[in-house]
């Protein structure tokens, strides 16, 4: 997968259509989530559509996270919001910005608001494994 700020710089030059086949296509290059942990456990809270997020530990304790959905969009918006925390550890996640990362997206003024409203459930959940695993 690309770096946040390579996709940043690309993501700026694009029209409208083209921005949503990029998350589109960011989407499909997520790493596949087995149907088994698409759980009620893993499922993020208040997005439109469903979102599962599983979290893995690497042997050097960074944080490894699977996710998927089941709408194209979203499932691209999660690719987004991963890459500004993907292999990470739980404790440089806790000092991250990731709102600040994903601001050049302008994500709120680009897709309709049910798209979006689940990104702060989506970052609350990251951020709230990276705390279980820093304690």
């Amino acid at each position: 997968m690309t770096s946040l700020s390579d996709l940043t710089d690309e993501y700026e030059f694009l029209d409208a259509d083209d921005r949503y086949r990029l998350l589109i296509d960011l989407g499909k290059a997520l790493e596949p989530m087995p149907d088994a942990l698409k759980t009620d456990a893993t499922l993020v809270r208040g997005c439109s559509a469903a979102v599962w997020v599983y979290p893995t530990v690497r042997d050097d304790g960074a944080l490894h996270f699977l996710a998927d959905s089941n709408a194209a969009i979203t499932k691209g918006i999660i690719a987004l919001v991963l890459l500004a925390v993907q292999d990470r550890s739980p404790v440089d996640i806790l000092a991250s910005d990731i709102e600040g990362a994903l601001a050049p997206f302008d994500l709120r003024n680009q897709l309709s608001s049910n798209r979006t409203q689940g990104i702060p459930n989506m970052i609350a959940l990251i951020r709230s494994t990276a705390e279980r695993y820093a304690a």
